[in-house]
């Protein structure tokens, strides 16, 4: 005799802080060992990540220093849907860059269902969003960097898959 059970789960505002919480955690590493992004940057994409969760219109955020448009030291977080089981610990940051001569910098890349989106209903969900964004190119991965999955952050069958830039 077997038997089968199925489940199903719905993805909220909750689990949408509760990821947005483990990039929030890898951003204050990175403030701490390299003094950027400031605790109301952090704030802000606390906001933006939690916003585009809860709608579904995330594919994927970078964040990081850049020189001369090339990384120098990021981290990536890239929207996964499915069964992923993993719920890593936030943390592990690079740590020992130098980052003499850049800028903070973030790329963000919505997904389709953005896209598809009105100009008003995008419109009424950027005015949620104290990030104000604006097109622009995304930086290089170079000088022999390249990128390095190393964590997962899940909640209710989303995840974010997260990428460090390793030299």
């Amino acid at each position: 005799m077997s038997t089968t059970y199925t489940t199903s789960s719905t993805f909220t505002r909750t689990n949408a802080r509760y990821l947005a919480s483990k990039v929030a955690a890898d951003l204050r590493q990175m403030r701490l060992f390299y003094g950027r992004p400031s605790d109301s940057e952090i704030d802000d994409y606390n906001t933006e990540l939690i916003e585009l969760l809860v709608g579904g219109y995330l594919d994927s955020v970078d964040y990081g220093f850049r020189r001369n448009d090339s990384w120098v030291v990021a981290l990536s977080y890239s929207v996964q849907n499915g069964t992923l089981v993993t719920d890593d610990r936030a943390g592990r940051v690079p740590v020992g860059a130098n980052v003499a001569g850049t800028s903070w910098y973030s790329y963000l890349r919505p997904n389709d269902e953005w896209l598809e989106l009105t100009s008003s209903e995008r419109a009424r969900i950027e005015n949620l969003i104290p990030v104000k964004r604006s097109s622009a190119s995304e930086p290089n991965v170079g000088n022999g960097n390249n990128w390095v999955e190393d964590k997962v952050y899940t909640s209710a069958g989303t995840s974010f898959k997260r990428r460090t830039l390793k030299s």
